[in-house]
C-alpha cells in the first residue's frame, strides 16, 4: 500500500513542468508538499523546444546545472522561411538578456525536474490519479480521493489547505468542477508528428536552432534532438485537415505537407521517419479564472496557445513560481488570500495574453496583412473582458493608458506589436547592418530586445513589473515583495519597497 500521507500544506497534481517546478519552490520555501501523478515517469510528452527563461527559472530551483549537464541539443535560436520570408533568429543578437535554451526530450527532461523535486523534500506519488475533489461549505476544494491507476482497490483520501492542479490537458479543476475552459476559435489546428534519423540541417542556420517552414494553411517545425533524431510536426487547422481527410489518410496529408514546404523537404531529404505519427489538436484555450479560494491552475491545465513561439514549458514553469510564490506569502501570513489569488490571476493571464497577441500578429506577417483592427476585433471577441489585453501591455506599449476605449487599445496595441515584430526581424535579416555598430541600430536593437524580453521573460520579478504592488522576490526568502509608491505634497514621489518575509 502506497504510504501517501492523510493530509497536507499543500496538494499539486501532476508532475510535468508545471507540478515539480511549483513543487521545488514550495519544499525550498520550507512549506511541506505533496505530489501526485497519474503516469510512471519516464512518460513520453510533445513540446521538446524550450525558450531561454526556461533555465531562469530552472536556476531558481537549484536543477539548471542538471538541465545542463544532461547532454540536451543547445538551441541557439530558430531559422525561419515565413511566406516570402527568411529569418535566422539568434537568441541575444539584439542584446536581450538570453542567449541560448535547449531542445530536450520531454520524458528525460520531465523527469530531471521530478526527481529534482523529490531532491528538495517533495513527497511523490506516481501512478496515482485523483478520482475526485470535496469542497467544504464555502466551496473551497479541500480533500482529493485517490486510487494506483489501474487498480482500484488501493484508494484513499488526503486533505490539503491549498491545491496546485498542473494536471495538463485533462485539467481536473477546469474541465471537471468549474467547467470554465473557453477555447480560442482563431487557433484550432491539429499537429501530425513524428521522429526522423538522417535529416540534414540548412546553411542558412546554427546547428541546434529549430527550423520552421509555412505552408498555405499552416506551418511545420523541424526540431533536432540528442541522438541524432529530429523531431518534424505539421500544424495545420480543423478545417483544412478534416478536408483533406476526405481523399486522404493522415499520413499521405503529412507527407503532402511536407513536399510542400521547401524548408522543411530540404531537412527530410534522403531521411527515414523512424517512428509512427502522433495527431493531438492544438486548440488554444484559457479557463476563464485561473485561481481561487484555496487553489491555483498552471500550466496546460490553466491555459494552451498554438505551439508557433514555444511557450508550453515556459508559460508551466512560469505559472509554477507565481502559484508558489503566492502560497508561501499566504502561509506566511505576509499577505493576504485575496492578494495572493489576484496576483496570480493578473500576472500568469497577462503573460498568457502577451503571447496570445504575439502569436496573432506573427500569424499575419505571414500573409502580408496590415489590419490591425480586424485581428483586434478578433482578440477581443476571444477576450471576453478586452481592458485585460491593455492591461497585459501596459508597461510595454506607450499610448494605451490614454485610450480609455478597450477596442481602440486593443487596436492600438495589435499595431504596436505588428511594428514590432517586423522590426525586429527586419533587424535581424541584415546581419552586416546589426554587426556595424551605429549608435542608432544599437539603440533600436536594445529597445526593441528589452519589449520581447518583456513579453518572453519574466516582468513580476522586478519592481517596475509589480501587478497591484506585488512581485516575486528571492531575498531574504523566495515570496512575494510589496512595491508602494507614495506622492508627498511636494510632488516628489518617495519609492518604498518592502520584502514579504515568509
Amino acid at each position: 500500500m502506497l504510504n501517501i500521507p492523510a493530509s497536507t500544506k499543500v496538494l499539486v497534481l501532476g508532475g510535468g513542468p508545471a507540478g515539480s517546478t511549483a513543487a521545488s519552490f514550495l519544499a525550498r520555501a520550507g512549506v511541506e508538499v505533496t505530489l501526485i501523478e497519474r503516469e510512471m515517469f519516464p512518460r513520453y510528452h510533445i513540446g521538446e523546444s524550450l525558450l531561454p527563461s526556461c533555465l531562469e527559472i530552472a536556476d531558481l530551483i537549484g536543477a539548471r546545472q542538471k538541465i545542463e549537464a544532461k547532454g540536451f541539443v543547445k538551441k541557439p535560436g530558430a531559422y525561419l522561411e515565413w511566406g516570402r520570408e527568411k529569418w535566422s533568429l539568434d537568441f541575444g543578437e539584439l542584446q536581450g538578456q538570453h542567449t541560448y535554451s535547449f531542445q530536450v526530450d520531454r520524458s528525460e527532461f520531465d523527469e530531471l525536474l521530478l526527481r529534482h523535486s523529490e531532491e528538495q523534500g517533495v513527497r511523490v506519488f506516481e501512478g496515482v490519479e485523483v478520482k475526485s475533489i470535496e469542497n467544504n461549505a464555502e466551496g473551497r476544494p479541500v480533500k482529493a480521493v485517490w486510487a494506483v491507476h489501474g487498480d482500484e482497490s488501493q484508494t484513499g483520501e488526503i486533505s490539503f489547505d491549498y491545491l496546485i492542479d498542473a494536471s495538463g490537458r485533462h485539467g481536473v479543476m477546469s474541465t471537471r468542477y468549474l467547467r470554465n475552459r473557453q477555447f480560442h476559435k482563431v487557433f484550432q489546428n491539429i499537429a501530425v508528428w513524428g521522429y526522423w534519423e538522417g535529416t540534414q540541417k540548412g546553411a542558412d542556420y546554427r546547428d541546434g536552432a529549430i527550423a520552421v517552414g509555412s505552408i498555405p494553411d499552416g506551418w511545420i517545425w523541424a526540431i533536432p534532438m540528442s541522438g541524432g533524431k529530429t523531431s518534424v510536426g505539421v500544424v495545420v487547422h480543423k478545417d483544412s485537415f478534416q478536408a483533406q481527410k476526405r481523399e486522404a489518410d493522415t499520413a499521405k496529408i503529412y507527407e503532402d505537407a511536407i513536399a510542400s514546404c521547401p524548408l522543411i523537404q530540404r531537412v527530410c531529404s534522403g531521411a527515414k521517419l523512424v517512428t509512427g505519427l502522433k495527431t493531438e489538436s492544438d486548440y488554444s484555450y484559457a479557463a476563464e479564472s485561473f485561481c481561487g479560494p484555496g487553489y491555483f491552475l498552471c500550466g496546460d491545465a490553466a491555459c494552451f496557445l498554438d505551439p508557433l513561439l514555444s511557450t508550453g514549458v515556459h508559460l508551466a514553469m512560469l505559472s509554477a513560481m507565481l502559484s508558489a510564490a503566492a502560497i508561501t506569502s499566504v502561509v506566511s501570513g505576509e499577505v493576504s488570500e485575496q492578494e495572493a489569488q489576484s496576483f496570480f490571476e493578473k500576472s500568469y493571464r497577462q503573460a498568457y495574453l502577451r503571447f496570445l497577441v504575439f502569436v496573432s500578429v506573427f500569424y499575419d506577417q505571414r500573409c502580408g496583412k496590415d489590419n490591425y483592427f480586424k485581428e483586434a476585433e478578433r482578440l477581443s471577441q476571444y477576450e471576453k473582458d478586452p481592458s485585460r489585453l491593455k492591461q497585459a501591455f501596459l508597461n510595454l506599449v506607450s499610448g494605451l493608458e490614454d485610450l480609455s476605449s478597450a477596442e481602440q487599445a486593443t487596436s492600438h496595441l495589435i499595431g504596436e506589436m505588428s511594428r514590432r515584430v517586423t522590426e525586429n526581424l527586419t533587424l535581424r535579416k541584415d546581419k552586416s547592418t546589426l554587426a556595424s555598430g551605429s549608435e542608432e541600430i544599437k539603440g533600436r536593437a536594445q529597445d526593441n530586445a528589452r519589449f520581447f524580453d518583456g513579453v518572453e521573460g519574466i516582468p513580476v520579478m522586478t519592481p517596475e513589473g509589480a501587478i497591484d504592488g506585488l512581485y516575486v522576490v528571492l531575498k531574504p526568502r523566495f515570496g512575494l515583495g510589496r512595491f508602494v509608491a507614495t506622492v508627498e505634497a511636494s510632488s516628489i514621489v518617495n519609492v518604498k519597497k518592502e520584502e514579504v518575509r515568509l
